[in-house]
């Protein structure tokens, strides 16, 4: 019987749902339970494709193509699950299915309504694939109390009802501030969360309470006693050096055993936690440090480039270092010098993004890890702001760019030579996929994983010790494959190419000691017990630089 836990959150934002989520997810699988976890958003976006980084932090994309909450990140990078799009849902994705089906009459004349035609449609989210788990962990975006998430909350208040007792728990995650001043842990916006819960008929059965450090019993009695949750299931959310290790803080605060016991099962259970012992032990034994340049647009806020900073991370991990990433605004560069800024770095990586906004700043660090032979590492638009400075700088074709950008970057004002072109045209599974530059926005890039085929003896065929790769992708423009023999005459080599030859992957310059552009976004495959190849192998570079920085 698969069981389900449905995840909450209250007083405000940010606590660490997902976070928390996915340590659990970790933790049953440590007790040999098999999972799948599920992100519900209640927001009326379809799916955070069109988001900017600033409203909604990264976005996640699956192997099959659906672009999803940075949460998904979590869960994968704590389970090793590979997420699915039936694992993310937003209340504009299940308002979409419910008009088109009104639009088709398949409610056969009936009025639509909230309840039941709107609740009916995330239950049956819910259950998708159900058989294939042993426990379902379902994650409510947003906080108790918001008009958007109201659907979801009943509908999860039905779907415990019909599937019967024993097969649904409710986890709600909650702030317990302290006040300075008086020098009080205070438990009331707590019991005020609960207290909103319970007044739409959700009762919850755990309550993890987010701390700076752990709550003391008498706190955790008092919220046990006015939130009628066992003083057992009160667990401590406190703050850790490292989010890698919240498995472990978890596992001693008791919060597998809350569950197992909220569920009447077998505690006792054989419990292996090897794995995370091992990535406590990288993250708090580092024999080394490197310092790393991340040179982006959305430096602003942390989540825009989450991914990339954990597949750091885990790079270190690989190499028993202690990677410092520092971000840098590539406007910056547009104003003043580069070399001031990157020259006491032991490696550059450049990011994806939208937008001319900065691409002239990507270009300089671009041109400085090469020059300096600084490693670098260019992903995505990074990877193509590499290809445009190669071309305007050893091609000597001075006005190269991207159509992206819509206007030509010469004092002169001459057109652009679109070294970086719309993608028009590829293949998908045999499908040959179209797109025009005037279509939709949404779900419109190439997305996804796709294969890559490596040249024989390049460097990233040795990091990968493959001949053909897998890897994920998000994005609407593309190395124009005819500038390839004119970038080889000057260094370059297109190390990757599409099956069919026509998409460029990966370039690397070989006379460098380490300068690899990748069209993809290998960060989203990456996780702390299997580190992904390019970092560990970038990190290893890095460590090199390092020793004559």
């Amino acid at each position: 019987m698969t069981r389900f836990i449905f995840i909450t959150g209250g007083v405000v934002s940010s606590l660490g749902k997902g976070l928390t989520t996915a340590a659990l997810g970790a933790l049953l699988q440590a007790r040999g339970y098999k999972v799948r976890l599920r992100k519900l958003d209640p927001y009326l976006n379809v799916d955070p494709g069109t988001m900017s980084p600033f409203e909604h932090g990264e976005v996640f994309v699956t192997d099959d193509g659906a672009e999803t909450d940075l949460d998904l990140g979590h869960y994968e990078r704590f389970t090793g699950v590979a997420a699915k799009k039936t694992d993310s849902i937003s209340s504009g994705k299940i308002y979409s299915n419910v008009l088109d089906k009104e639009r088709k009459g398949d409610y056969l004349g009936k009025t639509i309504q909230v309840i039941p035609h709107v609740t009916d449609e995330i239950k049956k989210f819910i259950e998708i694939g159900e058989k294939e788990v042993d426990f379902m962990l379902c994650e409510i975006g947003g906080t108790v109390g918001d008009i958007e998430g109201l659907p979801f909350f009943e509908a999860i208040r039905q779907f415990s009802q019909e599937k019967g007792v024993g097969s649904c728990i409710f986890m709600h995650l909650t702030l317990v501030p302290y006040i300075q001043t008086s020098g009080e842990l205070k438990t009331k916006p707590t019991q005020h969360s609960v207290k909103e819960l319970r007044s739409i008929g959700l009762s919850p059965d755990i309550l993890v309470c987010r701390a700076k450090d752990r709550i003391p019993n008498e706190e955790k009695k008092k919220l046990a006693l006015f939130c009628n949750v066992k003083p057992e299931a009160i667990i401590s959310a406190y703050d850790l050096n490292s989010i890698y290790d919240a498995p472990l803080a978890f596992h001693r605060e008791c919060l597998d055993i809350a569950v197992l016991n909220a569920f009447q099962l077998d505690t006792e259970k054989k419990l292996d936690l090897s794995i995370w012992k091992g990535v406590s032990k990288n993250i708090n034994f580092p024999e080394g440090e490197v310092r790393i340049a991340i040179v982006g647009k959305y430096t602003k806020l942390g989540d825009a480039y989450k991914s990339i900073a954990e597949a750091l991370t885990h790079g270190g991990f690989a190499n028993n270092t202690k990677v410092i990433a520092e971000w840098i605004d590539s406007e910056i560069f547009e104003k003043e010098n580069t070399a001031s800024y990157l020259q006491n770095f032991s490696a550059i990586l450049v990011p994806g993004g939208f937008g001319e906004r900065g691409a002239e700043g990507k270009i300089m660090a671009a041109k400085f890890a090469r020059e300096k032979k600084v490693p670098f590492f260019g992903i995505c638009l990074g990877m193509q702001m590499a290809v445009v400075e190669a071309a305007r700088n050893l091609a000597k074709i001075k006005n190269a760019s991207s159509e992206e950008f819509h206007y030509p970057y010469s004092k002169d004002k001459k057109e652009i030579v679109p070294i970086i072109f719309h993608l028009e045209k590829w293949l998908d599974q045999g499908k040959i996929i179209t797109r025009k530059f005037t279509d939709y926005k949404g779900g419109t890039m190439r997305l996804g994983s796709y294969d890559a085929v490596l040249i024989p003896r390049s460097k990233v065929s040795e990091i990968y010790n493959a001949k053909t790769i897998s890897e994920r992708h998000r994005h609407r423009f593309e190395v124009d494959i005819s500038y390839k023999e004119i970038l080889e005459k000057k260094g370059f080599i297109f190390s990757g190419l599409s099956p069919d030859g026509s998409l460029p992957e990966i370039i690397e310059i070989p006379d460098h000691p380490w300068f690899i552009g990748v069209q993809f976004h290998p960060e989203l495959k990456s996780k702390p017990f299997s580190p992904h190849p390019l970092f560990s192998d970038f990190i290893k570079a890095a460590l090199k630089q390092s020793r004559l920085v």
